[in-house]
């Protein structure tokens, strides 16, 4: 990433890196708690493995993760002309119907019918943008075709075809509301070893939902990043949540995000400075102009380059101290992306 310190408007290549592929994860590590944890706070860079999290932090610390669960999204396929085609759920919308990016050498129009798993019949009933809206013929739900007969959507940086490996740790041991498309990857590093040990020490776990979206993947097309939009999600926090989160603020205890789709829930729903329960969507494009007023600490992984995340996590923690972050992390061979190493960041 470029040195951007003066600049008063930020291309998107101020937010690139060059990445050798050998440190792209392409597995977990062996455990989740042997990953690495690189922690950023004021003028303090330190190394640490995951297991020692709970070292940084301090009783009556709130950590919120994020319990959606991850869905069998994908889903291969012909249409009714005999033309292949890849489906990837974006979001369930009910019983029947879900929106979905379609892969094909032509877009099906609305009438067109799949034939996807050779077991499910679906039809094309229009299409919002760069979605399909399809409904699903039968007796089951979307949701139990998927468990059944769909794979595990990887990103596509991860090379191999998913395998039962994948479906265990393509997961957070804390998963619960099915409709995620793609992995809350910070949780990655939690098993319920390490959860017992941060509530031992009188951490505070508490959870929202929000259900992550492919376009979580895609960078930024556009040169001025102010000009970037991003996709919607739906979120829900639950008022035991927002409660929690009320009195860390009144107790002057931090308020530790894991992972940046828990950042940006509390985040959208913060009036006033106080986080709301409830439930919403948001398309919130947090960037280096944005005021942050419901997190302290950040829990996340390593970055695309040229995307909204790594926008993000340079709002959070300052665009230079994120560029040398991430130069010392390459150079100490830490292991990016999903299946990668972690981040514990202080706002700056």
């Amino acid at each position: 990433m470029r040195d951007v310190q003066q600049q008063t408007t930020l291309s998107v290549d101020d937010f690139d890196y060059e990445l050798p592929a050998a440190l792209i994860a392409q597995r977990p590590a062996h455990s989740r708690g042997a990953s690495r944890l690189l922690y950023l706070g004021a003028g303090v860079r330190a190394d640490h493995l995951f297991a020692e999290l709970p070292q940084l932090l301090a009783s009556g610390d709130v950590l919120v993760f994020n319990d959606t669960r991850v869905i069998k999204a994908r889903l291969l396929g012909t249409k009714d002309t005999g033309g292949r085609v890849e489906v990837l759920i974006e979001r369930v919308l009910g019983r029947d119907q879900a929106l979905a990016q379609i892969k094909a050498s032509h877009a099906p129009r609305p009438g067109a019918r799949l034939r996807l798993a050779d077991a499910i019949d679906a039809a094309v009933i229009g299409r919002d943008t760069d979605l399909f809206h399809l409904r699903f013929e039968g007796e089951q739900s979307v949701l139990e075709l998927l468990e059944r007969h769909g794979s595990v959507p990887l990103p596509p940086y991860v090379a191999h075809a998913p395998d039962a490996d994948d479906e265990a740790r393509y997961q957070t041991v804390y998963a619960r509301a099915p409709g995620a498309v793609a992995a809350p990857t910070a949780g990655f590093h939690f098993d319920q070893a390490l959860l017992d040990v941060l509530r031992s020490r009188g951490v505070q776990l508490a959870f929202l939902t929000l259900h992550v979206g492919a376009g979580t993947f895609q960078p930024i097309r556009v040169r001025n990043i102010a000009e970037h939009r991003m996709h919607r999600e739906w979120y829900e926090i639950p008022a035991a949540t927002a409660a929690a989160v009320a009195r860390a603020r009144e107790q002057g205890r931090s308020v530790v995000a894991v992972g940046t789709t828990s950042l940006r829930a509390l985040e959208a729903s913060a009036r006033e400075g106080r986080v709301v329960a409830g439930c919403a969507e948001t398309d919130l494009f947090i960037r280096p102009d944005y005021r942050f007023c419901a997190v302290d600490r950040l829990i996340t992984n390593f970055h695309l380059p040229r995307s909204s995340l790594l926008v993000l996590v340079s709002a959070f923690a300052g665009i230079e101290a994120i560029r040398l972050a991430y130069r010392h992390a390459i150079a100490q061979r830490y292991r990016f992306f999903s299946y990668g190493d972690a981040m514990l960041i202080d706002k700056a």
